[in-house]
């Protein structure tokens, strides 16, 4: 085992990403070490049951999940599946809805992973043309940043999906160590295909890093920004530059 584990409990890692960050690569990886247990957008079915959001295959998810947020919560700060030493938790900011508590936040180890919005623009637009500031997650990534900062009384660990992607060793290494683990190899490549962990929602998102087998080397790109979201641009262009000033590097 390469985890760390203090007393009985697990290492927990709550990675907050907005949609579109390749935090579902970030799932394979840390999913492919022997010691973790993965859980998928835990909040993902209580999210479309209040909010009804027009998502691919929601009444499925909300079918198939768990609508209690504070089953969510209990579960999310419990012992990991399989009795695991680590416990790494894939979760999108957006989910995170207002009247959910932020006091749990305080027993896991909580990480934040950031993408420029141009790319994330570019890749969510393919599926919804008209994304606000709040659907991008943004606003909330910052939110929980700054709560758990207050919490903790330290920066917690940032790393941006660019860097990621140009040298994974590298940023998964500094990853690792900022949360106590050793970095293992088995986070670089992963068998393609979908997993019994991912959610019922696969079979609609996870199209391309089904095919992957490890992180692929970014390609220049030449997204542009539609005019009619360019003030959903420069919103969330402030908020990944606030949080880039902190990222491992």
């Amino acid at each position: 085992m390469i985890g760390r584990m203090t007393g009985s409990a697990p290492t927990r890692i709550a990675m907050w990403s907005g949609p579109r960050n390749i935090s579902t690569a970030m799932m394979r990886s840390w999913g492919n070490r022997p010691d973790t247990a993965v859980v998928d957008e835990p909040f993902y079915a209580h999210y479309l049951d209040v909010t009804r959001a027009d998502h691919p295959g929601a009444e499925e998810v909300i079918a198939a999940g768990e609508r209690d947020w504070e089953k969510v919560v209990r579960a999310l700060a419990g012992d990991a599946p399989n009795g695991r030493p680590v416990f790494y938790q894939k979760q999108m900011t957006h989910h995170f809805l207002p009247h959910i508590s932020r006091a749990w936040l305080r027993d896991v180890t909580n990480c934040f992973l950031i993408r420029d919005p141009r790319e994330v623009i570019a890749s969510y637009t393919k599926k919804n043309h008209e994304p606000t500031v709040e659907d991008l997650g943004f606003r909330q990534q910052a939110e929980i940043f700054d709560i758990v900062r207050l919490q903790t009384g330290t920066v917690p660990p940032v790393v941006d999906a660019k860097d990621v992607l140009e040298n994974p060793r590298r940023t998964l290494t500094l990853l690792c160590q900022a949360v106590g683990l050793e970095f293992s190899d088995a986070m670089l490549s992963w068998a393609p295909g979908l997993r019994e962990t991912d959610g019922v929602w696969a079979k609609h998102w996870y199209t391309e890093v089904a095919t992957s087998t490890g992180f692929r080397s970014p390609s220049p790109s030449h997204a542009e920004v539609p005019a009619r979201l360019e003030s959903v641009y420069a919103t969330c262009r402030g908020i990944y530059e606030r949080l880039a000033q902190h990222r491992l590097r």
